[in-house]
């Protein structure tokens, strides 16, 4: 897939941009706003918010679609790292949205746009060596959060999506935004599971990308349930993280039979199967000699709002004749 970003701005044409509204919102005077004040715990971290916040960045962006999906557009000052396109229903929304970056922001460029709250879709947006961790940026006086897809324990599921919904929308003051969003997403789950009730679960491996070993998804990230509530089983499920190497004699001794490619970035997804069709060392794994392969994009694969419809779009290719 070849597509062009828009054009990000420098840090320092950005500042004077945003020079009129840079300044803290003030106090809230009078009452607090209804759900407030209210306090969560993410990744280790306890934060009590007193109203919701005004500046926000997102970093990754699975969780610049969770704002988008909830309607805080108004409340992004920036936002940065695309994985693949941002989903068409947003798109207009997100072009409102400046871009701070490619990828990540450099702590100055990040700090410059005066951020109240900065939202990581995986634990490298808050580098410590570059001066981004969490405790730097509340040092700095922003309050931050971490997609739970990348807390320090336990596997990640869909009740783990829908609570992620549900705090990010409270953190704002919409927490009807998620009941809906949260009604819709299950109904679409629901249908899907019952289109493939009754069938054999398919053998499936993830092929993110690698040449000396296989990057894959593994049992502890949202990819593996995408899988199962699909209609497959993840042969790499034992791998304790949501990510991960594995050897290529792994993948034939698991003999997978479809393989499904993450699309994204500047390797295409015909260079992939052109990669695995090729490689004589997988010549008798089942999906090679079958040629069967189902494509998602990284951004269906990670604990997003393309979850639900992700799962409807990969039973369709593990299953396509129901």
């Amino acid at each position: 897939m070849i597509w062009r970003r828009r054009s990000v701005l420098p840090a320092a044409v950005l500042a004077p941009l945003l020079a009129a509204c840079a300044a803290p919102a003030p106090a809230p005077s009078g009452k607090a706003a209804p759900g407030f004040p209210y306090t969560v715990a993410n990744c280790g971290v306890t934060t009590t918010y007193q109203a919701p916040p005004q500046r926000a960045v997102t970093m990754n962006q699975h969780v610049t679609e969770v704002m988008l999906a909830l309607g805080l557009e108004k409340s992004l000052v920036g936002t940065a790292y695309l994985d693949d396109r941002i989903l068409p229903a947003y798109k207009k929304a997100y072009d409102t949205v400046p871009v701070l970056a490619e990828e990540y922001p450099s702590k100055e460029a990040l700090l410059a746009v005066n951020p109240d709250f900065v939202y990581g879709g995986y634990g490298s947006a808050f580098d410590a060596k570059a001066g981004r961790s969490r405790d730097d940026l509340k040092a700095a006086g922003v309050d931050t959060r971490l997609n739970m897809e990348y807390c320090p324990s336990g596997a990640s599921s869909l009740s783990d999506l829908y609570r992620e919904v549900d705090e990010v929308a409270r953190t704002f003051g919409v927490p009807e935004r998620a009941a809906t969003w949260t009604t819709r997403a299950r109904e679409t789950v629901a249908r899907t599971e019952r289109t493939v009730r009754g069938e054999r679960p398919v053998s499936v491996f993830v092929y993110d990308s690698g040449d000396k070993t296989a990057f894959t998804a593994g049992g502890k990230g949202i990819g593996n349930e995408l899988i199962s509530r699909a209609g497959g089983r993840n042969v790499f499920a034992d791998l304790d993280k949501p990510f991960g190497d594995a050897t290529w004699e792994q993948v034939v001794a698991r003999a997978p039979e479809v393989i499904v490619i993450y699309d994204y970035g500047a390797t295409t997804v015909e260079q992939k199967k052109k990669r695995l069709l090729e490689d004589p060392a997988l010549q008798d794994v089942p999906a090679v000699r079958n040629r069967r392969f189902a494509v998602l994009p990284l951004s269906d694969a990670v604990l997003g709002v393309r979850v639900p419809a992700a799962v409807q779009k990969l039973a369709a290719q593990l299953h396509p004749a129901r």
